[in-house]
């Protein structure tokens, strides 16, 4: 109390308690974070990844993006789940589409067994523009290796989710599409992300609260330009909507 009030009369005050640098973050991140992927055993390789997901909840709910989801051929007995890497091994663990929101790209898995650690999600809604965040998840699936890579990004703007379109000519099915949903908000970032890093959560790089699902990057020109000429700008669904999500039970949305 002393030390206070003698730093306030010489116009300066104690340092501010540390706060948690994304570097000490990262490790309780990454166990949360999984891939998504599918298992038919008579296919080569037996497991194909499809996305990012990381846990939620009570461990055994996994949240990824809904675009990414394939169709399952049943008839072969494909199977949806989590890879997680265990050494230099890949496990499998199958997981149950329990809900799905097309309309904000978002999936909820759950899964049979132990539960993962989970992650914090947002309850406040306190997420600006300029703020830091980041997000871990898989870049490029497994051809790096089932490794979750982070990365850094910035709060650019949190803008309608209907792109307006720049001329009529490109004004086609699915954009006309867009335009009759109701818009809702989205966040743009200013972070570089890849096609494996749908689902990854972002997340505040001091707390680790989950802000939002990476759900897509914005290309320059064809989809094959997402890797050698990333632009720098990505999208996530706030968090808010996953919230909804696991309040549902069924896939029916």
């Amino acid at each position: 109390m002393l030390l206070a009030c003698v730093a306030a009369v010489l116009g300066f005050a104690p340092p501010a308690p540390a706060r948690a640098a994304l570097k000490d973050t990262i490790p309780a991140i990454k166990p949360s974070v999984v891939g998504v992927g599918t298992l038919l055993r008579t296919r080569s390789p037996a497991i194909v990844f499809v996305a990012t997901g990381f846990a939620v909840a009570d461990g055994l709910s996994i949240i990824t993006n809904a675009h990414a989801l394939p169709d399952l051929d049943t008839e072969r007995m494909e199977t949806l789940g989590i890879v997680i890497a265990t050494g230099q091994k890949l496990d499998f663990r199958p997981a149950t589409l329990i809900a799905i929101d097309r309309e904000h790209d978002l999936a909820h898995l759950r899964l049979a067994g132990a539960p993962l650690p989970a992650l914090r999600l947002d309850s406040s809604g306190a997420v600006a523009e300029g703020q830091a965040l980041a997000f871990t998840g898989f870049p490029l699936g497994m051809s790096l290796g089932l490794t979750p890579v982070t990365h850094r990004a910035m709060l650019s703007a949190i803008t309608p989710m209907i792109l307006p379109s720049l001329n009529s000519r490109r004004l086609d099915a699915r954009a006309i599409s867009q335009l009759q949903r109701r818009p809702f908000a989205i966040m743009q970032l200013d972070g570089t992300a890849y096609p494996g890093n749908s689902g990854s959560p972002v997340y505040d790089p001091e707390s680790g609260i989950v802000h939002g699902v990476l759900n897509m990057t914005f290309l320059k020109n064809q989809k094959e330009n997402a890797l050698s000429q990333p632009s720098g700008i990505s999208y996530a669904i706030p968090v808010r909507y996953v919230h909804e999500l696991l309040q549902q039970n069924t896939t029916g949305k």
